[in-house]
């Protein structure tokens, strides 16, 4: 099983204001370094005939954030190859899906200012956050036998938050 949830968001910036440099360095964190470790990956588990690739994005990749461009573009183009790798993986027993998560509460949300906490908060439909529980239970579906007809797909965990 591999579980792939890293990634840099980068600094807050309008598109103008982000340097070539900070666009490839969100870039090469968040979407190519699921690419590298896929590749080295994939194989292994096609000699052993048998595995699951759970790839985690931000709503971002849907919603685009400002201020957040190249983070926003990461995040789609994690859902976007991991929508293609399921697809190549379609006919092995090996699975590939994406989880697109919004507002979790991790340390890392909670490190945000109270005020942008709750900005997170109010734009869930469900008006809380998401527990790593949640998260853990729909990524250890996604790991198990349990999930053998789904594959390049993509499961929001959001609150509703998600609008397709």
């Amino acid at each position: 099983m591999l579980v792939l949830a890293a990634g840099y968001g980068g600094t807050r910036k309008s598109v103008d204001a982000v340097s070539e440099s900070e666009w490839r360095q969100v870039i090469d964190v968040t979407l190519t370094g699921v690419f590298q470790v896929c590749r080295a990956v994939v194989p292994h588990m096609c000699r052993i005939g048998r595995g699951r690739i759970v790839t985690v994005a931000s709503l971002a990749a849907k919603e685009g954030r400002a201020g957040l461009a190249a983070f926003s573009a990461a995040s789609a183009g994690i859902v976007a190859f991991t929508k293609a790798l399921g697809k190549e993986l379609g006919d092995t027993p090996l699975r590939a899906n994406c989880v697109v998560w919004a507002a979790v509460d991790t340390e890392f949300l909670r490190a945000m200012p109270p005020a942008a906490v709750e900005a997170v908060v109010q734009r869930s439909p469900m008006k809380r956050l998401g527990t790593i529980a949640e998260f853990a239970e729909l990524v250890a579906w996604l790991c198990s036998d349990a999930c053998s007809y789904n594959s390049g797909a993509v499961f929001d965990l959001s609150g509703g938050q998600a609008s397709y």
